[in-house]
């Protein structure tokens, strides 16, 4: 995982909506979701749900920030840069590995 300052280095560039969402999205944790809705609150322009969508679809940093983790404010996974399928198959893969890191750190407790 790239430190925070690399991070904002990496986008440092972009415009500055982009780099807002771009950096809020990257501390979204391995094996949780927020919404487009979240996000958008999050770098306060709470009425810019889509435009955040249209910034994560765009990426140029897709396996740097994870955008798979944000998905619809009904639960629905929406869109991914490589497709639905591979945005599951991430979200379930990360999900799976918390609970073995939990389990782990709760058996050496």
């Amino acid at each position: 995982m790239l430190s925070k300052k690399k991070v904002k280095t990496l986008i440092k560039d972009l415009p500055f909506f982009e780099k807002k969402v771009l950096f809020q999205v990257y501390q979204i944790p391995i094996g949780e979701t927020r919404s487009y809705k979240w996000v958008a609150h999050a770098v306060g322009s709470p009425q810019s749900a889509r435009r955040v969508g249209n910034v994560l679809s765009k990426t140029p940093y897709p396996f740097l920030i994870p955008c798979h983790r944000v998905i619809r404010e009904n639960g629905a996974l929406g869109g991914y840069l490589f497709g639905v399928d591979m945005k599951r198959y991430l979200l379930n893969l990360e999900k799976k590995a918390n609970s073995v890191i939990i389990s782990n750190i709760d058996r050496c407790k």
